[in-house]
């Protein structure tokens, strides 16, 4: 059993002083107790926060992230970009996937997430490679101290219609018997801090005959287990759906499968308000990205009305151009303001403090999508906790929710002192034990993958 205690945090929607969390051996906390002193030569800690979970991450382009911001003449849209990306992805080997993944979660781990849900198509077209590359992500994890969702691709065509995969495509592919059996395999890897959940990349990479098997086979191992799904991320997207099926993206979803609490439904920019509402009943969760949705000009989520209705939101980091929660929940407020000419938009309907409300939404929202016990400082839950370094100049006069408020909009540069995952903290005074070895092994690795590219 451990002990840790912090002079204040927030503990649900309230912001209290003395915390001490008692911790167990399997990382949950078995004991909150506040408004309690320090005992004599217990160490204090500073002001606490749950930490975020990051619910959506393709972990190899972070290697690409900034190589594809020049403009050719002609037209530059989230299609060319995608192009751009398979290219990169064809130099991809399990090993290059588990030094960029390395990387990746240890800039996460040092921005305040503590869990990823990592939706990972990169399968190399057998389950025997495709498990080669699962076990990298999982290895990278479990090195760094990241806990992971492992969501695993489904992924049969180019295109609504049939249309076959083309070349770049060719690495993502499974059929309905290879994806169940590589579920089956990675099941029991997936232990302790680490979980399974079930992938399809989108309604245009997925027949409709492929839902039902998939799901069968996840139910078989776990039938509480995530389902991701990428949705109405480009208006391309929603007019080929309407075109094929009758029905938009989210409209078709809603009437064909049973989305419920399980579903997270990646980006879902494009939706009108019967679709909005219709996520919101359910119970699903939006998974919102919004600096790559920013990057590769997707467009704007309704969130306000959406919030308002009681819909349920996490965020994540998806091609990893930003690695900071807080510029993912700066840009998703600020988005709102810009198209509303309002500020504070996305704050409780009864008021209070924007950064504070929004960060524990996300937090809660992103830990139900990947079906981790984490979101919020409680009994029960899992210590996945981040420790704010309050002499910051970011924090100068800030009391209360304030804190979270002046974390979330004027946290520059990184306030982020010490993350716990499953009680064991993985940063220290901002730096993570493997970094240097890691981050160098990362920079060796794409500057060779660099220099391959530009000899052809």
């Amino acid at each position: 059993m451990q002990k840790h205690y912090f002079k204040e945090g927030l503990i649900g929607g309230d912001w209290v002083t003395g915390i001490r969390l008692h911790v167990d051996a399997g990382g949950l906390i078995s004991k909150l107790e506040t408004d309690v002193k320090p005992a004599k030569g217990e160490a204090a800690h500073g002001t606490v926060l749950p930490a975020m979970p990051n619910l959506h991450s393709h972990a190899f382009q972070r290697a690409f992230a900034g190589l594809a911001e020049f403009r050719a003449p002609g037209q530059s849209d989230f299609w060319n970009w995608r192009n751009a990306m398979y290219h990169f992805a064809a130099y991809m080997t399990p090993e290059a996937v588990e030094v960029i993944a390395s990387a990746l979660y240890i800039e996460m781990l040092k921005a305040g997430y503590s869990a990823v849900g990592e939706f990972h198509y990169l399968h190399n077209s057998h389950v025997d490679q495709a498990l080669a590359m699962s076990r990298a992500i999982i290895t990278a994890a479990e090195q760094t101290g990241m806990a992971l969702t492992h969501l695993p691709v489904l992924y049969q065509m180019a295109d609504f219609g049939g249309v076959p995969a083309n070349k770049g495509q060719a690495p993502f592919l499974h059929e309905d018997d290879e994806y169940g059996r590589l579920l089956k395999i990675l099941r029991p890897r997936l232990t302790g801090r680490h979980k399974l959940g079930l992938c399809f990349h989108s309604l245009r990479a997925v027949p409709q005959a492929a839902f039902a098997p998939a799901i069968s086979a996840m139910n078989e191992l776990d039938d509480k287990a995530p389902i991701h799904i990428h949705i109405a991320e480009q208006m391309r997207e929603v007019d080929a759906c309407v075109k094929a099926t009758g029905k938009r993206p989210v409209e078709w979803l809603l009437a064909n499968q049973q989305v419920d609490a399980r579903w997270c439904l990646i980006h879902a920019t494009h939706v009108n308000e019967a679709e909005w509402r219709g996520i919101a009943e359910r119970g699903a969760v939006v998974g919102l990205c919004p600096t790559t949705e920013a990057n590769l000009g997707d467009g704007i989520f309704p969130a306000a009305e959406y919030l308002a209705a009681g819909g349920c939101f996490g965020i994540g980091s998806d091609s990893h151009i930003s690695i900071d929660p807080r510029e993912e929940l700066r840009l998703l407020e600020y988005g709102q303001r810009l198209t509303r000419h309002a500020r504070t938009v996305l704050t409780a309907a009864d008021g209070g403090h924007t950064g504070e409300y929004l960060w524990r939404q996300a937090a809660m929202g992103g830990a139900r999508a990947l079906g981790q016990p984490i979101g919020e400082i409680a009994v029960g839950k899992r210590a996945d906790l981040i420790v704010l370094d309050r002499t910051s100049p970011t924090f100068a006069a800030s009391a209360y929710g304030q804190v979270v408020d002046a974390f979330v909009f004027a946290g520059q540069p990184n306030p982020v002192s010490d993350v716990m995952v499953a009680g064991e903290w993985v940063v220290t005074c901002g730096k993570h034990a493997k970094e240097d070895e890691v981050f160098a092994n990362y920079n060796d690795l794409v500057g060779r993958i660099a220099a391959k590219m530009e000899d052809m």
